[in-house]
């Protein structure tokens, strides 16, 4: 047993989660909720470091949760500059360009700045990030858009395909470079990805990018109706981008984007609302049936991921159209925080090397 423990930080839009680890058992777990006119004082997300840094250390206080116990400080991987998949020590190059945004500016952004600022208040930890957003590992092909002015990014839930594909090889016995799956990980957005030999050859941009519609995002548009509208003056480039990646989905749909009050408005006898989340399964199943065809038909699993899969209506709903191209595994508990408390565990048992951003 290992007697040293992983704080984890995930910092979200309205919200901070916080869990401290050990071993492979939560010993404290926390979502600190952020008034808007508290994050309305800052002018930028990075600004937002120190105000968040120090509710983390007053609850890491008030738990008495002992400041020498905690030697991995694990933060959520932001915008940084494309990289290779792994663990990455959190040094002032990666604080730099997560302050710049250098892909883009996310809430996110702050995971690895604050778990720099929180391990220099702690005797024996360090900071780190494990797989961010921006893990590329596309093959050529998949970068061609139709244009070259444009190429396909890789941005998406990184952490969480790699931890469930580990997870489901530690499972049947095989190492993940050993397996050709498809992921499907859905939070905020939806990023379905074709995984081979270890690789995410090909995945959706899912931050203001492409791929199915989500709880609040818009996925792929039709591209000459958006630029119609960027350019009929009605509209502003920061509202348009507000209404892609926080005002479109279920949201615009159906004017919210929590995914339970949506099964509890189908429960309900709402068809509009069942209708809308039909549409969401049946672009998720399109999407996954692209993927197969990047793998060549060879597939050993398609594993869906997240916490709307909680809802065996949804989940069944696309594990219809998909599952005679791959057996489907369904991660529901999968989360954020555990990803990265148990990549912080692999660098605690010498499973995994550090990597220098």
């Amino acid at each position: 047993m290992i007697d040293k423990r992983i704080l984890a930080i995930n910092p979200d839009k309205a919200h901070t989660r916080i869990a401290v680890y050990e071993n492979t058992n939560i010993v404290y777990l926390k979502t600190i909720r952020h008034k808007e006119e508290e994050l309305k004082k800052f002018k930028t997300i990075p600004e937002q470091d120190d105000f968040r840094t120090e509710l983390i250390m007053q609850e890491i206080k008030e738990n008495e949760i002992p400041l020498d116990s905690i030697a991995v400080v694990m933060g959520r991987g932001g915008l940084v500059r494309p990289m290779q998949s792994g663990i990455y020590a959190v040094n002032e190059k990666m604080i730099k360009d997560l302050r710049a945004g250098v892909q883009g500016m996310h809430a996110n952004n702050l995971g690895g700045i604050i778990a720099k600022k929180i391990a220099s208040q702690l005797p024996e930890a360090k900071a780190y990030i494990a797989d961010p957003m921006v893990v590329d590992e596309l093959e050529p092909l998949a970068r061609v858009t139709g244009n070259p002015k444009f190429e396909r990014k890789s941005v998406f839930h990184a952490l969480n395909h790699k931890y469930v594909a580990r997870k489901f090889a530690k499972a049947n016995n095989v190492t993940y470079e050993d397996l050709k799956l498809v992921i499907v990980h859905i939070e905020s957005g939806v990023s379905i990805g074709a995984h081979k030999h270890g690789k995410v050859i090909d995945v959706n941009q899912t931050f203001d990018g492409a791929g199915p519609f989500s709880f609040e995002r818009a996925g792929t548009l039709p591209v000459g109706d958006l630029i119609r509208m960027a350019f009929s003056g009605d509209i502003s480039q920061e509202e348009l981008f507000r209404m892609i990646n926080e005002e479109s989905g279920y949201k615009a749909y159906l004017g919210t984007s929590n995914p339970a009050e949506v099964e509890e408005m189908i429960r309900g006898g709402d068809e509009k609302a069942e209708f809308i989340s039909n549409a969401l399964a049946y672009q998720i199943a399109k999407t996954v049936g692209g993927k197969f065809a990047v793998l060549e038909g060879e597939c050993d699993a398609i594993l869906l991921s997240g916490e709307p899969f909680h809802c065996k209506r949804f989940a069944n709903s696309i594990s219809k159209r998909i599952n005679k191209l791959a057996p489907v595994s369904v991660y529901p508990n999968e989360d954020v925080i555990e990803a990265m408390a148990m990549n912080g565990l692999r660098l605690l048992k010498g499973e995994a090397e550090v990597k220098e951003y």
